[in-house]
């Protein structure tokens, strides 16, 4: 590869291990203290200078994290104390690309060496080369990123409506109901083991809050002997522990064990007013989050008899007419997110590798 040196990764960077801080010890701030999960909490204080990239080094490893401004890397993680003149975002991308977590080094705790990971192979080009990589990558980056703060925004939007027309002034035409009077739902069945597969063969697969998303769950396990089904644009609950978390069926679906699936009974293309009133009701349903005797759970006949308030039917019609532009809204923002995180890892390894290559 023209421009690219073969070299060491500890040649293009120095790795360091981070600063223990328990909790007594943090004063509230404004710095960001980073363990391998991410962002932990935010300190008084800080360690190290930004811009500044960490990674997960004991816990989850290999994970990267991007940081702008000053922040303290936990002692989960390794930062990079020296850049060796290369571009801190680019550095960024380029350690993402290199699925680090494999190279776990620990006995009973999994950890991640920094003198183990300094003499892996590594090539990189030109400063000027990275500055055009990470400036792809970053815009991609930051539209997901746009999309992901207007989707929070609609859905406070979408929420604020439900409660000014449903919650707070549903009026004297409202009646005291149960779930099973408003809406149809499909409690989950798990197919045979035998037929899960990661090929697609099929149809998806949810088992319980571990797929689920944002707005829809991750599509990560298929069946070829589907039981239950979830029609496109139903609510789905997670019914066994954690019971409540809430998602979207984006096509048709199996349902496990674990989730349920709802529709309005009067009009089943009512999916706005189905998912906003289901979040509505999440606090009665976490409840049954305790009652089982080992995990949480809650059943069909729990949700039949869950006492709700039914409004009038007017008041529903409008707010759907309404609320379901701000919803559908964030339904095409989903899927434009999809389409851009295929993109960016996509592109990722391709560009890091050299296989790909920028104009600049």
């Amino acid at each position: 590869m023209s421009g690219w040196q073969p070299c060491t990764l500890g040649q293009v960077v120095t790795l360091q291990r981070g600063f223990d801080i328990t909790q007594a010890q943090q004063t509230d701030g404004k710095y960001p203290v980073v363990s391998s999960s991410g962002v932990k909490s935010y300190h008084r204080e800080w360690q190290v200078r930004g811009p500044g990239v960490v990674i997960g080094r004991k816990g989850t490893l290999g994970s990267v994290f991007y940081l702008e401004n000053n922040f303290w890397p936990h002692d989960t993680t390794l930062w990079v104390r020296d850049f060796h003149g290369n571009v801190p975002r680019f550095i960024f991308y380029y350690l993402k690309s290199l699925d680090l977590g494999v190279y776990d080094v620990g006995s009973s705790n999994p950890t991640l060496n920094r003198n183990h990971v300094h003499l892996l192979p590594a090539s990189v080009p030109s400063p000027t080369e990275q500055e055009v990589i990470a400036a792809v990558l970053s815009s991609l980056d930051n539209k997901i990123d746009l999309l992901h703060r207007q989707n929070k925004t609609l859905e406070a939007m979408a929420e604020t409506l439900f409660r000014q027309w449903l919650d707070e002034g549903s009026g004297e035409d409202a009646r005291e109901g149960t779930l099973g009077d408003e809406f149809d739902f499909t409690m989950g069945q798990s197919p045979s083991g035998n037929s899960f597969n990661e090929d697609g063969i099929g149809v998806p697969m949810f088992q319980g809050n571990a797929d689920f998303g944002f707005r829809f769950p991750k599509e990560r396990i298929y069946t070829s002997e589907p039981t239950r089904f979830a029609n496109p644009l139903d609510t789905l609950i997670s019914v066994r522990a954690p019971v409540g978390a809430q998602n979207m069926a984006k096509t048709k679906c199996c349902i496990g064990r674990g989730v349920a699936a709802f529709r309005y009974k009067r009009d089943n293309s009512y999916y706005t007013y189905t998912y906003f009133k289901l979040r509505s009701l999440m606090s009665d349903i976490r409840q049954f989050d305790d009652e089982g005797t080992v995990f949480g759970s809650i059943s069909k006949s729990d949700f039949h008899a869950l006492s709700i308030t039914i409004s009038a039917d007017g008041l529903v019609d409008k707010f759907e007419s309404e609320a379901k532009q701000i919803n559908d809204k964030v339904i095409f923002n989903c899927q434009q997110i999809d389409t851009l995180e295929t993109l960016r890892d996509g592109l990722l390894p391709r560009l890091m590798s050299g296989e790909v290559r920028v104009a600049y």
